[in-house]
This record gives structure tokens, C-alpha cells and sequence, in this order.
């Protein structure tokens, strides 16, 4: 090919060249002949890419389509049920919603109801009319030293720090909490002038960096603490544990995305990466733990204090039980986190091969709560890959009292799964800290469409609650959820997921599963 390059260059260089000399306007063809030969010389002389040395020119187009690949395949080739992370089924219900347009499918399901993993509800012969009920349903979270309890929506924004969005889109996010009386998690980049302005409900997220309440040597600074905590918007604080798009690894700012202004919310270095740590400072074992949420409800007010893990050992979990029963020291909820989170950046073998699913991290959580005694006094959220009604009902059958939606909100603002979120080149400015970009969403507008989704979910669950002939979302039960586990066969969540008696982990014999486990935890150390 570099033969040929030189060949086919030397001879357009010739013809160009008379050409130029018979008629002088061709003056311009030989400037682009020139300038195609010199791309095409220095492909051949560089030394990084093989394939554009020995494909000068015409090497560049593997390139072109590397860019263009994802775009084609998801707007000419994926289905409406294949495509990931987020398939084109659930991202049109949510455009739909949050516009407030026909939300309703022609002609039947798309899905295969007979591959293994379908799953549905169970409807009763008894339905009510979804009018009669109440549309949207609250739980009180704050357990018996709470003094500030919270009333929260089933369905609350899931953390998401300014730096990771554009301020437009928290102003966006937190105006929509405020018109629709629901929550926002801040995200663990701490609070932002951008969180505060609107005046929604907030649940501070305090993670391993203390953003937001962070001394010089970075940390935790009981002082800062309590300076914002007392704050009216903030009506939760939840310590991060773990998140699960990247269990243990901590959270990942990208310098493109650390401008001033958000290095100076977070006390860091602008303009450089900023890798939280992967465990906190503040505490070391499960009983240090309890008595840090001591110390926040302490300095908070008493408002509801609770964490967010993603499960991963579970001997540890069982230990952070351990320690509650010890201390005395409850948190008011817990937030469990799928393995299949989102985030804005990750290394690839977190994202994929670390942190237990949803699903089993939330049965694990409930049983263990139960198993001890605890569920009574704490309250239960679950976050992971929340789009429409029946992805919350499975959660709240399971024992979740909540649920979290973090991708579904951001498509309410205009997410297009681009996946450029940690280019800082995200083209509806929800996920970038370029004012080219961000700056043409409009506020008002989105703020109105993440009420509207939340407003339209929530009756959805209350619909399907109401096809299943019960009165609130406690009711629903693992035995409503069936999932087909092969051609023939079905288990309904009940069979996959047993649950346990009240009380049955504090003496022996203890259900088979948890046997090792409790060995294994220990209130002293994780």
C-alpha cells in the first residue's frame, strides 16, 4: 500500500501541478492534492499506529468508524429489548413520561415471555380501581433516636455529585424533587450552591473524601459537618460505603470535569483527577461505624442517618449487624446498591466483574435485618437500574420500602446514552462541566419533566399494586413476583429468595445459609 501511496501521490501531484500551469484557478486543487499527500507521508512516517503505515489515508477510516459505530448500531440496528446499558423499551417509556406524552405499546409485549429470566407480577381476580388508592404513597424513615424523621416518595433521585453533572442539570433535578415533593441525593461531591438553590428535599451523601465537610489533611471535620447539616433542605445524611458501579475502588472525578468551582466545593487541586479513597478515615470496624452515625445524628439534630453499600462479603454485612445489636446504635435506613449501577467513570473490571446484583444483594440485606430483629426500625432503599412501575414493584416485593433512580432521571433531562459521560463531551450538557454544552439545556423546562416521570412511575406502581388487589406498596410480597428459570419451569420470588423468620439469626440453630457466616462476623473488625 505505501508503493501505491507513492505512485498515485507522484502522479496527482504531477497532473495538479499542469494543470495549475494551463489554468491558474486550479491553484486550489493542488493545495488539497498537497495537503492529502503530506496526511498520507506523515502516516507513513509516524510510529504509533501500524495500520496507518501501511494504509496511509486510507488507514483514517477505521478510526471514522470506530466513531460512528456506536451511534449506528443504536439508532439503525439495536432493537427495542437488546440494547445496553439501557434498552431502547425502557428509554422510550421514560423520554415519554417525563414529556408527558403517550406512555402506552400497540399490539402486545416485545419481550419473549418464554427465555429464561422473564419475570411479571401476579394480578388478582380482585383488582381495585387505582383512583381509590393513595397516588403517592410515603414512608416515615427515622428510627426510635431519630428526632427529625422524614416523610419520602417510594421513588427519590439516586446520588449524582456536581462534577459528574453539569449545574444545570442538578438545578434541574433538585427544582423537579422540589414541584414533586420527593428527595435528591447529592452524590458524594458534596453540597453545591446548585443543590441548595432551588429548595428541594436533600439526602447528603458523605463519602470516603468527606467532600463537603473535609479538613486540610482531608478528613472528616466534625465542624463542617454540622454547619451544613443543619441546613432545612437537608433532610437525610447517608454515609457511602460503596457504590455499585465500583465497589471498593472509590469514586473517580475526571481533571477535565474538575474545574475551580468544584475543586473549591471539594477542597481539592483544580484541574487534576481526584480518586476518592476506597474506605473511610473516620472509622475502621463495625462498632466504630455505629458510633460515627451516633456522632452525625448528634451533630445533624437528630435527622435520619444511614449508609450505602453494595454488598460483596457478606460476613461483613453480618458484622455491621453485629454491632448495631451491641452498641444500641440503629441506622434509620440503608441503601443497597447493585453490582449493575451506573456511573459516570469506572475502570471496566469494576463495572462488570465486581459487587453482588440487586436483586440477590437486597433478599441478602432484608433477611439479615429481619433475621436479627432490626427491619422494624430500619428502613430499606434499593438503587439499580430503575426505569418504569414493575422495575420498582419486584424491589418493593423483595422488602425494599423505597427505590432510587439515578439513569432514568438523568433521561428525563435528555440523557441519550451517548456514553461520553467521562469525556466531559456529553451532547445534552446533563453530563459535562463545558458551558458550550450545558448551557443549552433549559432548566424550567427539565425540572418539569423530572416531575413528570416521578409523578407518572409512582402512579404506575400504584396501578399495578392495585391489579394485584392490595391497598399499599408493604403489602406486596415475594410470592407476587414469578420468574421463569428455564423453558418449563417457573419459581416465584418466594422459592428463589426465602425468607426469614423474625428474630431467627440471634440464637441457634441458625437457617442453614448463615451458618458460616456468623462465624465468620465479628462486631470488632470487618
Amino acid at each position: 500500500m505505501r508503493k501505491r501511496f507513492y505512485r498515485v501521490a507522484s502522479i496527482s501531484l504531477i497532473l495538479s501541478t499542469i494543470l495549475t500551469w494551463l489554468w491558474p484557478p486550479a491553484g486550489w486543487l493542488l493545495a488539497l492534492v498537497a495537503g492529502i499527500v503530506m496526511l498520507g507521508l506523515y502516516d507513513i512516517f509516524q510510529t504509533r499506529h501500524t495500520i496507518l503505515r501501511n494504509y496511509p489515508l486510507w488507514g483514517h477510516w477505521r478510526w471514522i468508524m470506530e466513531w460512528l459505530r456506536p451511534m449506528i448500531y443504536q439508532y439503525f440496528i439495536e432493537s427495542d429489548t437488546n440494547g445496553v446499558p439501557v434498552n431502547r423499551m425502557f428509554r422510550s417509556v421514560v423520554y415519554q413520561r417525563a414529556k408527558g406524552v403517550l406512555d402506552t405499546v400497540p399490539l402486545g409485549t416485545k419481550m419473549d415471555t418464554y427465555r429464561s429470566g422473564y419475570e411479571w407480577m401476579d394480578h388478582s381476580l380482585t383488582a381495585l380501581d387505582a383512583k381509590d388508592l393513595e397516588l403517592d404513597p410515603r414512608i416515615i424513615i427515622g428510627g426510635p433516636d431519630c428526632k427529625q424523621p422524614y416523610s419520602a416518595s417510594i421513588l427519590n433521585i439516586s446520588a449524582m455529585s456536581f462534577g459528574a453533572l453539569s449545574k444545570h442539570a442538578i438545578l434541574a433535578l433538585n427544582g423537579g424533587a422540589k414541584i414533586g415533593g420527593f428527595a435528591h441525593n447529592t452524590g458524594e461531591g458534596g453540597l453545591s450552591p446548585y443543590h441548595l438553590e432551588p429548595g428541594g428535599d436533600l439526602i447528603w451523601q458523605i463519602g470516603t473524601g468527606y467532600f463537603g465537610c473535609r479538613d486540610e489533611q482531608g478528613g472528616f471535620s466534625e465542624q463542617g459537618f454540622a454547619e451544613k447539616a443543619s441546613l432545612d433542605n437537608i433532610k437525610m445524611i447517608e454515609i457511602k460505603l460503596s457504590q455499585g458501579a465500583k465497589p471498593g475502588h472509590g469514586g473517580i472525578l475526571p481533571a477535565i470535569k474538575n474545574t475551580l468551582e468544584i475543586a473549591e466545593i471539594r477542597g481539592v487541586q483544580p484541574n487534576t483527577q481526584v480518586n476518592s479513597p476506597p474506605t473511610h478515615s473516620a472509622f475502621s470496624t463495625p462498632l466504630e461505624m455505629m458510633q460515627f452515625i451516633q456522632l452525625l445524628r448528634e451533630h445533624s439534630g437528630g435527622k435520619p442517618i444511614g449508609f450505602k453499600l453494595c454488598i460483596g462479603r457478606k460476613s461483613e454485612f453480618i458484622a455491621l449487624c453485629k454491632a448495631m445489636l451491641k452498641t444500641g446504635i440503629k441506622p434509620d435506613f440503608i441503601t443497597v446498591d447493585g453490582g449493575e449501577g451506573g456511573t459516570g467513570a469506572a475502570p471496566l473490571e469494576y463495572t462488570n466483574s465486581v459487587g453482588t446484583p440487586l436483586r440477590e444483594g437486597l433478599a441478602f440485606v432484608v433477611d439479615c435485618l429481619i433475621g436479627f430483629d432490626l427491619k422494624k426500625d430500619i428502613r430499606v432503599i434499593a438503587s439499580g437500574r430503575i426505569f418504569s412501575g414493575f422495575h420498582m414493584v419486584r424491589l418493593l416485593a423483595q422488602g425494599a420500602d423505597l427505590c432510587n433512580s439515578a439513569r432514568g432521571m438523568m433521561m428525563a433531562l435528555g440523557c441519550i446514552q451517548s456514553l461520553e459521560c467521562n469525556k466531559n463531551t456529553c451532547p445534552t450538557g446533563v453530563a459535562t462541566q463545558d458551558p458550550a454544552l450545558y448551557e443549552g439545556m433549559n432548566v424550567a423546562d427539565k425540572r418539569q419533566r423530572v416531575e413528570n416521570l416521578h409523578k407518572l412511575t409512582v402512579e404506575s406502581v400504584v396501578e399495578l399494586i392495585a391489579a394485584a388487589g392490595l391497598t399499599s406498596p408493604d403489602q406486596l410480597k415475594r410470592c407476587d413476583i414469578q420468574r421463569r428459570v428455564s423453558s418449563d419451569r417457573v419459581r416465584s420470588y418466594d422459592e428463589i429468595y426465602p425468607s426469614l423468620e423474625p428474630g431467627c439469626l440471634l440464637q441457634e440453630p441458625y437457617p442453614e445459609p448463615f451458618n458460616k457466616l456468623l462465624q465468620r462476623a465479628h462486631a470488632e473488625h470487618f
